[in-house]
Formats: structure tokens, sequence, C-alpha cells
């Protein structure tokens, strides 16, 4: 039996204690993720940049998948290997499914499914897991368990492959000041590794995680895009951005980091500071990836 014919049952409902600190049954957010997915993989140099071959008949499991974009495109590339994406989000993965099929890849498959919780596939079940940006939900103590069950799910030799982000850097004081306050909001949140809540903090732990899981082989690369005003990339992160902004502010109040009106006129100086002649910003992120023994 293939892993896609294994039991796709959700192990937990969305409305049971998902913690992503967004809503993601939002259409705005749906629409941000993929386009997200476009930008990231465009600017990480492609599906794999890290990985030199991907059998052609390879079984990959997609953590976490959103919208599908990622998983979809290996698919298309990939037509003999088995594409799975998983994610807690029942609309979101009926979307990707709905995509699979619209663009013919019967190669792709979602299911809803809970990563921080033990996952419906047998062992040894994948040549290669793909996870990126899991910050936004995960708690520094799912992230030894996750690992755990990705070991179990992998081949030997198999490969796991995580990519993180910090917020960036930009000329922007407000853009800095709302960043700060995402930072703040997931420290009282438990959802962060930041000893003082000032960054994520997830970047500088990838690679001991894995290590600590048992991982060989971990390796590092880093990536930076650049979308100051007036480059190829200004536009499509800056709508990101001001999604991303905008779909966090019931996360800022609920977590008493700053009151609704705050969030408000700090957001409004933020997007009119992005636009502006002389913005410029970064944003980097870190892929680490290592092998199952």
């Amino acid at each position: 039996m293939s892993a896609a014919e294994e039991p796709a049952t959700p192990s937990q409902p969305a409305s049971e204690g998902g913690t992503y600190f967004i809503d993601a049954e939002e259409a705005a957010e749906l629409a941000r993720l993929m386009q997200q997915d476009r930008l990231v993989t465009e600017a990480m140099g492609g599906l794999l940049p890290e990985v030199e071959t991907l059998p052609a008949s390879a079984q990959v499991l997609d953590l976490a998948c959103g919208p599908g974009g990622w998983a979809l495109e290996l698919a298309f590339h990939y037509p003999e290997a088995e594409i799975i994406g998983v994610d807690l989000s029942p609309s979101v993965v009926e979307y990707a499914n709905a995509q699979a099929r619209s663009r013919g890849l019967s190669n792709a498959h979602f299911a809803v499914m809970n990563i921080t919780q033990p996952l419906a596939f047998s062992d040894a079940s994948f040549d290669l897991i793909n996870a990126r940006f899991l910050a936004g939900f995960m708690r520094p103590q799912d992230w030894p368990r996750l690992l755990t069950e990705c070991r179990r799910l992998l081949r030997p030799g198999g490969l796991l492959r995580l990519t993180e982000s910090e917020w960036g850097l930009t000329t922007s004081p407000a853009t800095q000041r709302y960043y700060a306050l995402c930072s703040a909001a997931l420290k009282r949140a438990g959802q962060s590794f930041s000893p003082d809540g000032h960054l994520l903090g997830i970047t500088p732990v990838l690679a001991p995680l894995l290590r600590q899981a048992g991982f060989h082989d971990v390796r590092l690369r880093g990536g930076v895009l650049e979308w100051s005003s007036g480059t190829p990339y200004h536009y499509s992160t800056f709508k990101n951005i001001f999604v991303m902004f905008d779909l966090l502010k019931p996360f800022l109040v609920k977590t008493g980091v700053a009151q609704a009106q705050e969030v408000d006129t700090l957001y409004q100086q933020a997007v009119a500071e992005m636009q502006a002649d002389n913005f410029f910003a970064v944003w980097f992120w870190v892929t680490a990836w290592g092998r199952q023994p």
C-alpha cells in the first residue's frame, strides 16, 4: 500500500487547539500563501536547490502544506513521484486537492492532519519530507516530537528539509515595530525560541534540532531576498507583508502586546513607509537538512 492510500483522517480538527497565528480559513490568507509559495521558491533558486537528484519514483511528504503551492509544483516537475501534502485546515486541503485535479496532477494528494500529532502513515514511507515556515504555529516542545516522527516516516537515507525565516530588516520604523510586536506576541503565546522575544529565534536552532533528533550529515544554506523600492521583488513582497500584517492584528491584540488602535495606526504607517521611494529591505531565511541514518 502506498503512502497515499493510508488513512487520511484528521488527527485533530482545526477548531480544536490550532496554534497558527493567523486564521487559516481567511480567503486572504489562502491567496497570500499561494503567492508566498511562488515568491519563495523562485527566490530560493527552485523547488529543491539543496538536493542534487530526486529519485523519479520518490515518495515525498510536505508538512503544513497550506494551499499546496510547493507540492503541486513538485508534482508537475516529477510526474513519476508521489507527493502528499498535509495541513490542519480542511478548507485549505480541499482547495489543494481541487488544484491538483484541475491541473491533472494525479500524483499529488492532500489530507487533513495535525503535524504536532502522530501522522497516519506507515513507517519508512517517504524518501523526502519538506517543511517551510512552521514557526507560525509550532511551540518549542513540538519540534522534537515532530522530528522524531519524521525519522519514523523516512526510509534509510531519506532527507528531511526545513526552511524557516526571521522577519528581515528594513528602513521603515513602523515595519520594524510591527515585526517586534509579532515577535513579542509569539513569545507570550509560547511559540518562540527567542530568549527575549525580540526575534522569532527559529533559525539558529534548526541544525541543532536536527542533530539532536539523530539526523546525519546536517547542513545549512542561507538565502536573502532584497525587496527595496524599485527592485523586482518589491511589490510582491510588500503585498505579502501588508496582507500578513493585516491578518495578524487579532493575534497581536489577543496576546496583549498592543491595543487595537495602536495596531491599526502602526499598520497604516508601515504600509505607507513600505511604499516610499527611500524604502530599503531584505528578507532572509535558512534551510537546514539532514539524512535518516
